[in-house]
């Protein structure tokens, strides 16, 4: 039986870690947390907020998950949204959820990521 999702991964390519830690450090306020050393020998990073972990792992042919997304709820919205505005991130309002106040962003090397309050 299923009990909660552990973590979700996105792809990044070669040589993205520092533009991922800026972001999702800096920008969006997770934190790094450290790979077993025989995975990190692959690349990429691991973040967490919370209970919630993502992780980004090196894929040689990588393509943008433009559809796919990990949908993070956050407090506040309005201010996390203006929160990732004045890091330099692009924010989309989606009012098509009836209830639900949400919207989209891309990380530095353009995986969707979608915010709800």
């Amino acid at each position: 039986m299923i009990t909660a999702l552990d973590h979700v991964q996105l792809a990044a390519p070669r040589g993205s870690e520092e533009r991922l830690r800026s972001y999702y450090v800096d920008v969006l306020g997770m934190t790094e947390i450290s790979k077993p050393p025989v995975l990190a020998r692959r690349g990429g990073c691991w973040f967490q907020a919370g209970a919630v972990l993502l992780h980004l792992g090196i894929e040689e042919d990588f393509r943008a998950a433009r559809k796919a997304h990990p949908g993070l709820r956050v407090t506040d919205i309005d201010s996390y949204a203006a929160r990732l505005e004045a890091g330099g991130a692009p924010v989309t309002w989606d009012p098509a959820l009836p209830g639900r106040k949400r919207f989209y962003s891309q990380d530095p090397v353009g995986n969707r990521l979608e915010f709800l309050d």
